[in-house]
């Protein structure tokens, strides 16, 4: 059977993650999840004060052939040895992480939806919808206290890339979502609503598979 693919996009600091942790929690076992964040290119040929002026924001910044084939073999019912980005070093780990197939596959991001290779991929597609200020102070608050980052290096990064690229390539994307989420996972009555739609997909995809395996059985 193949899996139902979710897409989650939204801004920096939107909550698409905390709605990636709900639907992992409601269908426990059942959710394989890709970050795009991991998918990074590598830049081992620049050094570390070269990194830092990187643009994160912009989609050629990620190595999206690599993450369009492992979705690909996710779909296909492979497991994939994914990425692994480190925050504090501007570059891919050594560490890649083991993503098994499951009936349910998320792909979360900002720009996902910026790309039609990934976004053609996606079952239902996402937007996490949250006010601007909101969000940048919900990046300050993760960048200082999970990824070590200075105030400072946020307040620069923000206003010199992540806004702009917001604007230019995050927002509009918004336009191809099936459904915009304001809040993302804080909105209970959308999350409810969502939960039961997935629901209702896997259990018709499950009959319907059913339904093949015994006509098959009877031919």
């Amino acid at each position: 059977m193949k899996p139902l693919v979710i897409g989650i996009a939204g801004g920096t600091g939107s909550g698409k993650t905390t709605l990636t942790r709900e639907l992992i929690a409601a269908f426990h076992g059942r959710v394989a999840v890709v970050f795009h964040d991991n998918y990074y290119r590598r830049r081992d040929d620049l050094t570390y004060a070269q990194r830092c002026e990187l643009n994160y924001d912009a989609p050629e910044a990620f190595d999206n052939d690599l993450l369009v084939d492992q979705l690909d073999r996710l779909i296909a019912g492979a497991a994939v040895e994914g990425p692994v980005y480190d925050y504090s070093i501007h570059n891919r780990s050594e560490a890649t992480a083991r993503i098994q197939p499951q009936p349910i596959v998320v792909v979360e991001g900002i720009l996902i939806f910026a790309e039609e290779e990934i976004c053609s991929r996606c079952d239902i597609k996402l937007f996490v919808d949250t006010d601007a200020d909101v969000r940048i102070l919900r990046r300050i608050k993760r960048d200082v206290l999970e990824r070590g980052r200075s105030v400072e290096s946020v307040e620069s990064q923000y206003l010199g890339t992540v806004k702009p690229m917001h604007e230019l390539h995050v927002e509009p994307s918004k336009r191809r979502s099936d459904l915009i989420i304001p809040e993302g996972g804080g909105n209970l009555v959308a999350l409810d609503m969502l939960i039961h739609r997935i629901q209702r997909q896997l259990d018709g995809a499950l009959e319907e598979g059913s339904t093949r395996t015994v006509s098959g059985a009877e031919g």
